[in-house]
């Protein structure tokens, strides 16, 4: 019935358009109709979507030099475009739009707050540092959820505590004081977390602390907040301090229970995903050696591995490897740490949310300062928050459950 709809739709679109240029066609989620033909027709019967995108590549095609009609698409799955929408004479610019850097963030602020009532005194560079890998989108929410707070707070105005609670409520999601929890259960979970927040106080390469709580929020029951650095490489040890810091939790169960939990799960997730990442894409591992397997394109429906059994074998155990080594790691330094892990975790039983300065009050100033932490000599007399650029924020999670 409805056979040749899409062609004829895109002939009278071009047809439009010729008639009244100069003009623009803007096309959104062109991976609908420009997918790549073939991979998707299993059946071998009429796919209506191809009779679209041969339309549309014969309209492109078709141009003239005196048409005036520029065509723009958007997607977000470049990758499963059809190669022949992407040659030269079609789509022959290609422009990548990346989340918003710290700059862009902060003149994103600037327009979403415009609407607000917001404190005279609220830092806009403040905000962007503490939404990093935030969409225009996130900032906008942020923004909006931050007034809602305020809202119900009866305050006159949007202050920075608001916009604090709302980058935790989008990030972690609502708070659920109201869940029953047994006194057994909320000790495993403050230690859980008080691992997690020690093993990255003591680690060089780990991300920087924000805070760690034990109240519910969302599918977790407590969660370390980090600021990681924005990064456009990272080296080994890099990604093996944050799987030791990501396992603290586990590892500190362990040491003060002589038991372990299901609360690990997002964990060992992240974990084995990085682990996975470490011997497979980025070519990282010794054994394995500069190869990469990652596959841009969808293949044939992933029915074929491109490697072997043997060679299979031999990541399934390089990743098993690299996790119970920085397992290790982190219970060596967890029952170095004991009577302080004790103390953060008795601290956070009692407060239930903790913060940085609480950790530098029980461990010391952290032990290892990198240069964009230390303050210029001439600076000194007027000292500075900490202004490098930063990463998506993270929280590790306890799940209520692994089923």
């Amino acid at each position: 019935m409805f056979v040749g709809v899409g062609a004829s739709r895109v002939r009278d679109l071009f047809k439009q358009a010729k008639d009244k240029s100069p003009a623009i066609i803007f096309i959104d989620e062109i991976d609908a109709i420009g997918r790549a033909r073939g991979k998707n027709n299993m059946t071998g019967s009429n796919d209506e979507r191809e009779n679209t995108l041969n339309q549309l590549l014969t309209e492109m095609d078709g141009f003239g030099t005196n048409t005036n009609v520029i065509v723009i698409a958007a997607t977000n799955r470049a990758d499963v475009l059809d190669k022949a929408l992407m040659r030269a004479g079609r789509f022959d610019r290609q422009i990548y739009v990346d989340l918003p850097d710290l700059n862009e963030r902060k003149e994103i602020f600037s327009v979403h707050l415009k609407p607000l009532k917001s404190d005279p005194k609220l830092d806009v560079d403040f905000l962007a540092k503490q939404t990093p890998g935030f969409s225009g989108a996130d900032i906008a929410n942020v923004c909006n959820e931050s007034a809602l707070i305020a809202a119900r707070k009866n305050k006159k105005r949007v202050g920075r505590q608001d916009f604090l609670d709302a980058v935790d409520r989008i990030v972690g999601g609502l708070e659920k004081k109201s869940k029953i929890i047994t006194p057994e259960e909320k000790k495993t979970i403050a230690f859980h977390e008080a691992g997690h927040a020690t093993v990255s106080w003591m680690l060089e390469h780990a991300a920087p602390l924000v805070k760690v709580t034990i109240v519910p929020r969302g599918q977790s029951l407590g969660a370390a907040w980090y600021l990681p650095e924005e990064r456009q490489i990272v080296r080994t040890e890099q990604m093996l301090d944050e799987m030791c810091s990501t396992l603290g939790g586990r590892a500190a169960e362990e040491i003060i229970f002589n038991k372990i939990s299901t609360g690990a799960l997002s964990d060992l997730v992240k974990v084995t995903q990085q682990a996975r990442a470490m011997v497979t894409i980025y070519g990282l591992n010794d054994k394995i050696g500069n190869i990469t397997y990652y596959q841009t394109n969808e293949g044939d429906y992933g029915f074929t591995k491109p490697y072997s059994e043997e060679t299979a074998k031999l990541i399934d155990t390089e990743i098993s490897s690299i996790v119970e080594k920085e397992y290790k790691r982190a219970v060596q330094l967890l029952k170095k740490h004991k009577t302080k892990l004790t103390e953060l975790a008795q601290h956070l039983l009692e407060k239930e949310v903790i913060f940085k300065d609480d950790l530098e009050r029980i461990f010391g100033s952290r032990p290892f300062e990198k240069p964009e932490e230390i303050v210029p000599a001439k600076a000194k007399a007027t000292p500075k928050k900490r202004t490098a650029s930063k990463a998506k924020t993270t929280k590790d999670e306890t799940p209520k459950d692994a089923k």
